[in-house]
């Protein structure tokens, strides 16, 4: 009788572990699919954030911007002017880039979206060949002699993380067709690109 019990126990073990691993499995593959995007340069996984920290950070930076160009623009500076290091092939969360004060293209990147992000501004990450840079579309008249990469007729500015003081509008230093993808940061979906231009 006891080795009867013993033996259903030992069962219903197996079969709670087995449950445990295949729930932990589903959960890892979630995660993947939504943090990681593959390109024609292998995998790349995204570090956003939606912290409160984050918010209170990118809040604290534009209390006194009246417009969304000024709004982006303060962002801008504060991620750009992180010093650019990298040393390891760690990447690195938004709040811990700005503790250690140094971050490589994708940990820059990552905290201004998060910031963007914070403030309902809408962005998206543009894959190159060893780059990551952030964009952004806005609507302003002092950016009207910028030039932009137009997806599908839409005018996107690029803002690049690693160039200190760099402006709303880098110009593109790399061929249209380098751009590896266009993704949403949240969803981490590639955008469907029928149209791309890059133009006043």
């Amino acid at each position: 009788m006891k080795s009867e019990s013993k033996r259903n126990l030992s069962l219903l073990i197996i079969a709670i572990s087995f449950v445990a691993l295949i729930y932990a499995t589903v959960q890892a593959l979630d995660i993947a699919s939504r943090t990681q995007v593959g390109t024609k340069n292998g995998i790349y996984t995204s570090y956003v954030t939606t912290s409160q920290e984050i918010e209170n950070k990118a809040k604290q930076l534009t209390e006194n911007c009246k417009s969304r160009l000024c709004t982006v623009q303060t962002l801008l500076d504060f991620a750009s002017n992180i010093p650019y290091q990298s040393k390891t092939f760690q990447k690195y969360s938004a709040q811990k880039t700005i503790q250690q004060n140094f971050g490589d293209c994708d940990d820059k990147s990552n905290l201004l979206i998060s910031m963007l992000y914070a403030l309902e501004i809408e962005a998206y990450f543009v894959l190159v060949p060893k780059h990551i840079f952030v964009i952004v579309p806005l609507k302003d008249n002092k950016l009207s002699q910028k030039r932009g990469i137009w997806i599908n007729g839409r005018k996107f500015f690029i803002l690049e993380s690693t160039e200190k003081h760099s402006d709303i509008g880098f110009p593109l230093h790399y061929k249209l067709s380098d751009i590896d993808a266009v993704i949403e940061p949240f969803s981490n979906e590639k955008i469907q690109i029928n149209s791309l231009e890059y133009k006043l």
